[in-house]
This record gives C-alpha cells, sequence and structure tokens, in this order.
C-alpha cells in the first residue's frame, strides 16, 4: 500500500476517535481534542490527493476510498454537531443527502463505465464544510463571539449553498451522459 493510501486510510480510522471526542469529552477538552482529531483527519485529505499526484501514485483504491473518507468524516462531524446542538438538523440532512445523491450518481455512471471525478466546486464544497466544522468545534462554547457566528451563520449557509449547487452541476454534467449510455447498452 503506498502513502497517499495509508493516508485516506488513516482518515477512516480517526472517524470514531473524532466521534468519541466529540459526544464524550467534557468542555474544553472537547474543544481541543476535537479539532485536533478533526484536524488530522481533514490534513489527510489534502495530503492524500497531493502526494498520490506528486508522486504518480493515483490508484483506483485511492480514486474509491477517498471519496468513502471524505464522506464518513464529514457525516460524522456534522451528525455530532447536531447531537451537540451546535448544527440545524435540516441543514446537516441537506448537506448528507448532497453526499448521499451524488454518491449515488457516481454508481449509475461506474456501471455504465463512466468514471466522474471531483469537480472544481465539490472541492471549495468539501473546504467550506471542513472551515465550517472546524470553527463550529472550537468556538462553539462561545457563542456570542464573531468566529462562532461567522461559523454558524456564513459557513454553514455557504456549506449549504455549495452543497446545493454542487450537487446540481454534477447531474447537469453526466447524467445526460449517462442516459445515452444506458439508452446505448440498455442491457449493462
Amino acid at each position: 500500500m503506498n502513502l497517499p493510501n495509508a493516508l485516506t486510510l488513516s482518515r477512516i480510522f480517526l472517524v470514531p476517535p473524532l466521534v468519541g471526542v466529540l459526544l464524550t469529552t467534557s468542555p474544553p477538552a472537547r474543544e481541543v481534542w476535537g479539532i485536533i482529531v478533526f484536524g488530522a483527519a481533514a490534513t489527510t485529505d489534502y495530503l492524500d490527493g497531493y502526494l498520490a499526484r506528486k508522486r504518480s501514485q493515483v490508484t483506483t483504491l485511492g480514486q474509491l476510498l477517498d471519496p468513502v473518507a471524505d464522506k464518513l468524516l464529514i457525516s460524522a462531524v456534522f451528525i455530532s454537531l447536531v447531537h451537540l446542538g451546535i448544527a440545524p438538523a435540516w441543514m446537516v440532512i441537506i448537506i448528507l443527502g448532497r453526499e448521499f445523491v451524488v454518491t449515488g450518481l457516481r454508481s449509475i455512471a461506474s456501471a455504465q463505465g463512466i468514471t466522474i471525478s471531483a469537480m472544481r466546486l465539490g472541492k471549495y464544497k468539501m473546504v467550506a464544510q471542513v472551515a465550517c466544522a472546524g470553527c463550529l468545534i472550537v468556538f462553539n462554547r462561545l457563542p456570542n463571539t464573531l468566529f462562532y457566528q461567522v461559523g454558524k451563520e456564513v459557513l454553514l449557509w455557504t456549506v449549504v449553498g455549495l452543497s446545493i449547487i454542487s450537487m446540481i452541476q454534477y447531474f447537469q454534467r453526466y447524467w445526460g451522459p449517462i442516459q445515452q449510455r444506458v439508452k446505448a447498452n440498455p442491457n449493462r
């Protein structure tokens, strides 16, 4: 196993400790350990792709595991934030719903021999998710601070908006080619 794939796997293995820290640790240790574990996991998301491209170690395993690791991390942190009363459930449902819908689209496309690579807006969405979650983890005990308000009001709304817009973008780009493949190969 190469280093980029090991980093992706480490992100998956950091999800249970992250949830444990967020849901069982008392403040202020929750914020400190939460941002350390979340920050480490989020850093692997940047490093695995960077190293895979730089070292020419892009693999099929990595291309399959990376989005799964991203979705596990984001789902775990946002569901934990809902449980803690920090993030509104309806916003998290939109954020996570988008993840499931795009994953479903990728599965359908894959069955038709179409590979859907990450789009730029999807990457921006992930950066916004990480910034938002990090801000909410660190500043949740300080609800009257500017950083918390920015995280809760501006970044959370930005994540919801980017989730919806990027989902639409994926469908606009790939749904037509998928339908054409289905019509051309109905038994596939």
